[in-house]
């Protein structure tokens, strides 16, 4: 690529450093989560590999008709309430980097609107917190082998570590294959991973309490292209809560079972280019000397800053799972 594009990717990386290190400090500083499935983001991961890159996100989850919650008395009297988990808001800030062709890297921070997990009354059962942050995340993709650009098959593999930050609550990896093809203006994403929940847990009765289970999720996506602007996805999200047996369960989940959830709907994404117009670049040079540079050098096209909005309803497909979400999304990749 031409000076000025390399300069302009070395900035991008001494920055992607530095709030890497944040982050870091934030995750010493704190404590560990538990909850009950592992509900992640409604995101699909792809095996997009341009060097380089760098990707601001905001992914958005609003949700409604939520499941009524169990409760019960145990057997010393105390009231018990299942531990499904449900949140009316979700909202994640990330930023992710190309840094290699076969390694992409993201950091980001969620707050959610939660349902309460220890109710004082009855009463409360089904009420909800305020908004606030409510964990910090690491996450590495390898792409193991890219999709080809004529089209084809590819594969590679996903490791994130998510640390909540509540006190008492267990921190949870998340490991497993990506798959994406491509055909025409067809595209297809599957995500298969597993999540292990494990940290300290909280302290009862003079020993940690912890459930340290593995969750299995997905994420799917079949998307027809209609131009480079308009797409449009059917996607399903979901949890299988405690596979194998895993983990100790606590009497919240003995009494009332685990949770699995499940959710699929249209979403529509709308992708526009923001300097189409721009004639001259900071180093002097004209946008398409600059432009043949980069293809002279890379054998590829710089795509410029792309902004992609996507938006559209995920449906509950079991009684443990709320009647809809909506979910909308902003990246700005650039």
């Amino acid at each position: 690529m031409g000076g000025w594009g390399l300069m302009r990717h070395r900035c991008r990386a001494g920055r992607l450093v530095d709030l890497f290190t944040a982050l870091v400090a934030v995750l010493v500083a704190s404590h560990g989560a538990e909850a009950g499935p592992a509900v992640g983001q409604f995101e699909l991961k792809d095996l997009d590999n341009d060097p380089g890159r760098v990707e601001l996100q905001s992914q958005n989850a609003h949700s409604w008709g939520q499941p009524r919650r169990r409760s019960a008395l145990d057997d010393g009297g105390e009231r018990l309430y299942d531990d499904n988990s449900i949140a009316r808001q979700r909202h994640a800030l990330e930023v992710e980097m190309t840094l290699t062709h076969f390694f992409r890297m993201r950091i980001g921070i969620e707050y959610e609107k939660e349902r309460i997990e220890e109710p004082g009354a009855l009463a409360e059962a089904n009420a909800f917190g305020e908004l606030s942050l409510d964990e910090v995340a690491l996450e590495g993709v390898f792409i193991l082998l890219p999709v080809p650009k004529a089209g084809g098959a590819g594969i590679g593999f996903v490791a994130e570590f998510e640390h909540p930050l509540e006190g008492g609550d267990l921190n949870s990896i998340v490991l497993g294959p990506l798959f994406e093809v491509r055909s025409g203006r067809w595209s297809g994403i599957a995500n298969i991973t597993a999540v292990k929940a494990f940290g300290n847990g909280e302290w009862e009765a003079g020993a940690f309490e912890r459930d340290q289970k593995w969750d299995l999720a997905y994420a799917l996506q079949a998307k027809y292209e209609f131009d480079d602007t308009w797409a449009l996805a059917a996607e399903g999200y979901g949890t299988f809560d405690r596979v194998w047996d895993s983990g100790t369960p606590g009497e919240s989940a003995r009494r009332f079972g685990d949770h699995d959830q499940h959710r699929a709907g249209p979403i529509l994404y709308y992708a526009r280019r923001l300097d189409a117009g721009r004639t001259v670049s900071p180093a002097g040079e004209s946008a398409e000397a600059e432009e043949a540079a980069d293809i002279a050098d890379d054998g590829e096209e710089d795509e410029g800053t792309v902004l992609t909005i996507g938006t559209g309803l995920l449906f509950g497909l079991n009684g443990n799972t709320p009647d809809a979400t909506l979910k909308w999304s902003l990246e700005l990749e650039f």
